[in-house]
């Protein structure tokens, strides 16, 4: 990945820089201390990602992405910002921005986010390479392909903004399972169960499967509290929202999302307790994944 700093403090460039090298996480084309004098290198230089200040003298962040768009950038953003407004976070999100790095700079955040937009961009690339390759064959055969059951799935992690999570992988592979039996109950089997299939199933022998299934209900647990995170986010930004509205409800304990966009509001340091229920997530994402596959079959 290749990026491209903007920020008028030269010590936060110096540290987001020495983050994304020591870290492997790419490598650092370009930096700029303001908006105004960063337009020209970032067309020419096209980065993957812009990290940017919110706040600079002359253009803030926002009209600076602006002026990029409106000249021809296509990368991605990421805001870098001291001050948790509602109003100018809500305006971020319009322009596109997915993910913000909040001052004072943590490393162990900035790497967490990295990862996550390397992963998203990762996607988007592989996307489009299908895109071009179903091009290229005639539109009869284009209907006939049929989306996998890993690809239903990923496609509903993305609308949540959890696909770069570590248990997204850990969610396919419970979906792939329960498609693969024969004959599924109304309701799932037990979640310990489901872990410890799936543990059998994609470990070697040497591993032990008690321990890897806890493992797997750890990062399955952590990835569905970061989708309720960003579904309250949503929320609390815009109650019509078309992933809060879909999601929400549906995924969740509604009452659960519903504190942590209060929680969010008050702008709360505290960590909020968020009751987490993994077998009804998982119940949903099954049930939808069986029957977007089979519609498929459908409409052949």
């Amino acid at each position: 990945m290749r990026y491209f700093i903007v920020d008028d403090d030269k010590a936060s460039r110096t540290m987001l820089k020495k983050i994304i090298t020591e870290g492997d996480l790419g490598f650092v084309i370009g930096e700029a201390e303001s908006g105004a004098s960063c337009i020209s290198s970032v067309i020419k230089m096209q980065p993957d990602v812009v990290l940017i200040d919110l706040l600079m003298p002359v253009l803030d962040g926002i009209e600076t992405i602006e002026q990029l768009r409106n000249q021809g950038y296509q990368g991605q953003f990421i805001m870098i910002s001291q001050i948790v407004n509602k109003e100018m976070v809500g305006e971020a999100y319009e322009k596109g921005i997915e993910f913000f790095i909040h001052k004072p700079i943590n490393r162990v955040e900035v790497q967490s986010i990295l990862k996550k937009t390397a992963e998203q961009f990762r996607l988007r690339d592989s996307i489009l390479s299908i895109r071009e390759s179903l091009e290229k064959i005639g539109p009869s055969q284009i209907g006939k392909r049929k989306q996998s059951v890993k690809e239903i799935v990923l496609s509903i992690l993305n609308d949540m903004g959890i696909i770069g999570e570590s248990g997204s992988d850990d969610i396919v592979s419970i979906i792939e399972f329960l498609m693969n039996q024969r004959e599924v109950a109304a309701q799932l089997p037990p979640l310990k169960d489901l872990y410890e299939s799936v543990a059998t199933k994609t470990k070697s022998h040497q591993v032990d499967v008690r321990k890897e299934s806890k493992a797997i209900e750890q990062r399955i647990r952590r990835t569905i509290l970061v989708a309720v995170n960003n579904l309250a986010s949503l929320g609390s930004i815009d109650y019509t929202n078309p992933e809060f509205e879909y999601y929400a409800p549906r995924y969740f304990d509604f009452q659960e999302i519903r504190n942590q966009m209060i929680h969010i509001r008050e702008s709360s340091k505290e960590e909020a307790k968020i009751k987490v229920n993994s077998k009804k997530f998982l119940q949903v994402l099954y049930l939808e994944t069986k029957d977007k596959f089979n519609l498929q079959g459908e409409n052949k």
